[in-house]
């Protein structure tokens, strides 16, 4: 599974709207989608049930969101394509990426756990009432084939 660099002009952002609406309870509307893929640094790669947005800027980089449909969930869509993020944003000259999860949200914190994140800070009521942890990992990641 080889997640696709994801283009705009020629790529469907409403299914990435579609996708985000069914990973979050407020999902991302297809206009904001257009608009952050519009803003410098800014790329998203997919696959058939996910995708990853992130931005690349000033020697680090953001993962913005991460989706994946829920029955595609624990089927490793997720490690692809944070994968692919932190390869592309590694060759765009990020040294480290950075994203926020919910505190409570311990799927995701055992996936980003298992490629090397650590938490570097917490944001409080991030997430509305919930706190966010902040992850950092230093960039490159290690191959794929060594996460088994």
């Amino acid at each position: 599974m080889i997640p696709h660099l994801f283009d705009p002009a020629m790529d469907d952002v409403e299914a990435l709207a579609e996708c985000h609406a069914l990973s979050f309870a407020q999902g991302w509307r297809a206009a904001s989608l257009r608009d952050l893929l519009a803003g410098p640094g800014v790329f998203a790669f997919t696959l058939p049930q996910g995708f990853v947005l992130a931005r690349a800027a000033g020697g680090e980089a953001e993962i913005l969101t991460l989706a994946v449909a829920p029955p595609a969930r624990r089927q490793g869509l997720g490690r692809a394509l944070v994968w692919a993020a932190a390869a592309h944003a590694a060759a765009l000259g990020a040294k480290t990426l950075f994203l926020e999860v919910a505190t409570d949200n311990q799927a995701a914190i055992g996936l980003y756990e298992g490629l090397g994140f650590a938490v570097a800070g917490r944001r409080k009521a991030y997430y509305g009432e919930k706190d966010a942890h902040l992850l950092k990992v230093i960039l490159p990641l290690p191959n794929p084939d060594e996460f088994a």
